[in-house]
């Protein structure tokens, strides 16, 4: 952080996190903001396995940990782990179906665009 003299210091912080819907046809997911100008989210769920659904706002999906299978309107399926930068863009229509693949939780930031 910005100190008042100009120079910087170190400033821990506490993400309050909470469990709710984020969108229509996914399940409940633990959800913390990250301030921002763009409304960053963190989102931790143990099980993740949605219905169809669209993105609820075009976003960028940053993982962090575990793994996703996705699949999209035309049959399209693809898998997403650590390290992958996915731009979720379907926000109108069936958009697409989400399922965790194998144990580790699923953990991911959303970066509004």
């Amino acid at each position: 952080m910005r100190t008042e003299a100009g120079g910087s210091a170190f400033e821990d912080g506490e993400i309050v996190l909470e469990r709710r819907q984020v969108a229509d046809g996914v399940p409940p997911m633990t959800v913390g903001g990250l301030p921002s100008k763009g409304g960053v989210q963190f989102v931790g769920s143990a099980a993740f396995d949605s219905a169809a659904h669209p993105a609820p706002r075009e976003q960028w999906v940053v993982m962090l940990r575990g793994v996703i299978e996705v699949t999209v309107t035309d049959g399209g399926r693809r898998r997403f782990g650590p390290g992958d930068l996915v731009l979720a863009a379907d926000t109108t229509g069936l958009g697409h179906v989400t399922t965790g693949v194998g144990d580790a939780p699923f953990e991911a930031l959303f970066i509004p665009v």
